[in-house]
């Protein structure tokens, strides 16, 4: 179905021609069926300002999923993804391969925006979302190998078509250690004295590829390995993933059966460790999106196949062990990106008292407690990263409370006063309870890391109704070539 204007409501497969507009959190743009005025559909694999064919992919009530199957009028910023594995039915990890390197800062910043402006009342946000030093892999101690071979990235048969055949995709353009080119430059760390973790840019396809330091493959029916389809647990097979870290791209795991696996996992750490573990068949957590959520969690013990339990991480001037099943950040120069953003912004003094809420390893407490040299307090819920913070941070003046946030702060497992807050929440972000609980301690400022645009945007209206104001708020392309960004808000009582 092609004509937009019919009687009959759409179904899963219909298509029709649509004008795209603009970027929507999620990793798709938005469209209207029908004219200014009718359904919204929101469109994957498309551009903003893209004349398209769309074909319906889910039907809700008052709108409608779409893909981008053709492209008849194609954007400026749109270009060739390098992986054959990113078009409509396919591996659904990524959802930007196809824009350009700096079109996907600025979509990103636009999203930001957005939710700050609709959600949290900021009329006059102007966030530029930064790209961070391109991912130089620590070689691993026992390496001998070269790099896998390139492979050939001509596009799948179920990508989106370009009509016109004199059309020519632009080829990705390189990127600044900054926002895209219509933009300031806002300085990142390099990360340079932490053993090759990371270097400013210099290549927009070295910033976009081979910085995920942590995969979780699913495993079919039949026991291949890949990666789930957008909203599905269909696995789609695959033979690379493009933005994983050169180290897990050597490993074969990829080319074996896992009859036995729901689903393998794959470490490449800052310290040079390379760890695999699989989850049993029928006693892990069904493989879900470990970019932000982290590991699965499931009834059964993982098993541990090759490297060490424990990983090195390498980030704030300490070294750091974590269990592979533990969480980290992904990017080999978040840890050390986030942790500078912190202290810059919350300047800590010393004496000062400080929490870190959701605080996992401990990453956040560290910088804390060596700024402050006083008490500061860490809560975290999951076994394994209580663990981990309590052994990296024995030297340190911090207290590791396991608990969830809003029962430790309703129960005061932690109490006032307090002079600094670190919150780095999941997705789902902090919530109202925890907000109020934290206003309501009194302390001088708050650093808000947030993995959810929308979610942070919902807290700091909450926060602003408490009294609180922004006082700024940065944020950084930790996740290229998806939808996913990481940003660090600064709360402070308003005067």
């Amino acid at each position: 179905m092609t004509d937009p204007y019919f009687d009959e409501d759409p179904v899963e497969g219909d298509r029709f021609e649509l004008t795209v507009g603009a970027p929507a959190h999620g990793g798709h743009c938005v469209a209207r069926l029908g004219g200014e005025h009718g359904r919204v559909v929101f469109v994957r694999h498309a551009l903003p300002g893209e004349r398209i064919t769309a074909e319906v992919t889910e039907v809700h009530k008052g709108y409608l999923r779409a893909d981008a199957v053709e492209i008849h009028e194609p954007s400026p910023d749109r270009v060739e993804p390098p992986c054959p594995f990113a078009h409509p039915g396919g591996c659904g990890g990524c959802d930007l391969q196809h824009v350009a390197g700096d079109a996907q800062l600025r979509w990103k910043s636009d999203v930001v925006n957005e939710q700050l402006h609709r959600l949290a009342g900021l009329r006059d946000a102007d966030v530029r979302v930064v790209a961070l030093p391109t991912a130089t892999p620590r070689p691993r101690p026992d390496d001998q190998s070269s790099p896998p071979p390139k492979r050939d990235p001509s596009p799948g048969a179920d990508r989106p078509a370009v009509s016109d055949p004199g059309v020519h995709l632009p080829a990705a353009r390189a990127v600044s250690s900054g926002a895209g080119s219509d933009g300031p430059v806002e300085a990142v760390p390099s990360g340079a004295d932490t053993q090759g973790a990371a270097t400013a840019p210099d290549d927009g396809a070295a910033r976009l590829l081979g910085w995920r330091s942590r995969v979780r493959y699913a495993v079919d029916a039949a026991g291949r390995p890949g990666l789930l389809q957008h909203r599905s647990h269909q696995v789609v097979a695959i033979d690379r993933c493009w933005i994983a870290h050169p180290a897990i791209q050597e490993l074969d795991l990829l080319a074996r059966e896992w009859p036995e696996a729901d689903a393998v996992e794959v470490v490449a750490s800052s310290g040079g460790d390379v760890a695999v573990l699989s989850r049993p068949v029928g006693r892990g957590a069904l493989p879900g999106d470990d970019l932000i959520d982290g590991p699965g969690v499931g009834d059964g013990q993982p098993v541990l196949l090759q490297g060490p339990a424990d990983v090195q991480e390498r980030a704030a001037g300490r070294l750091w062990r974590v269990p592979v099943e533990g969480f980290w950040q992904v990017h080999p120069a978040a840890a050390e990106t986030l942790t500078a953003t912190v202290v810059e912004m919350l300047r800590p003094q010393a004496g000062e008292v400080s929490w870190d809420l959701y605080g996992g390893a401990g990453l956040f407490a560290a910088v804390l407690a060596t700024h402050t040299g006083a008490r500061t307090t860490l809560v975290e819920s999951s076994a394994a990263g209580v663990k981990a913070a309590r052994s990296n941070l024995a030297d340190l003046p911090v207290e590791v409370v396991e608990a969830r946030v809003d029962v430790a702060l309703r129960r005061r497992r932690v109490t006032a006063p307090v002079d600094l807050v670190v919150l780095d929440p999941p997705r789902s972000g902090a919530g109202a309870v925890v907000v109020k609980a934290i206003a309501a301690a009194g302390p001088r400022a708050v650093a808000y890391v947030a993995c959810d645009p929308a979610a942070l945007a919902r807290d700091i209206a909450t926060f602003r109704s408490l009294g609180f104001q922004m006082r700024e708020i940065r944020a950084f392309d930790c996740f290229p070539m998806t939808q996913h960004i990481e940003s660090v808000a600064l709360l402070t009582p308003a005067e």
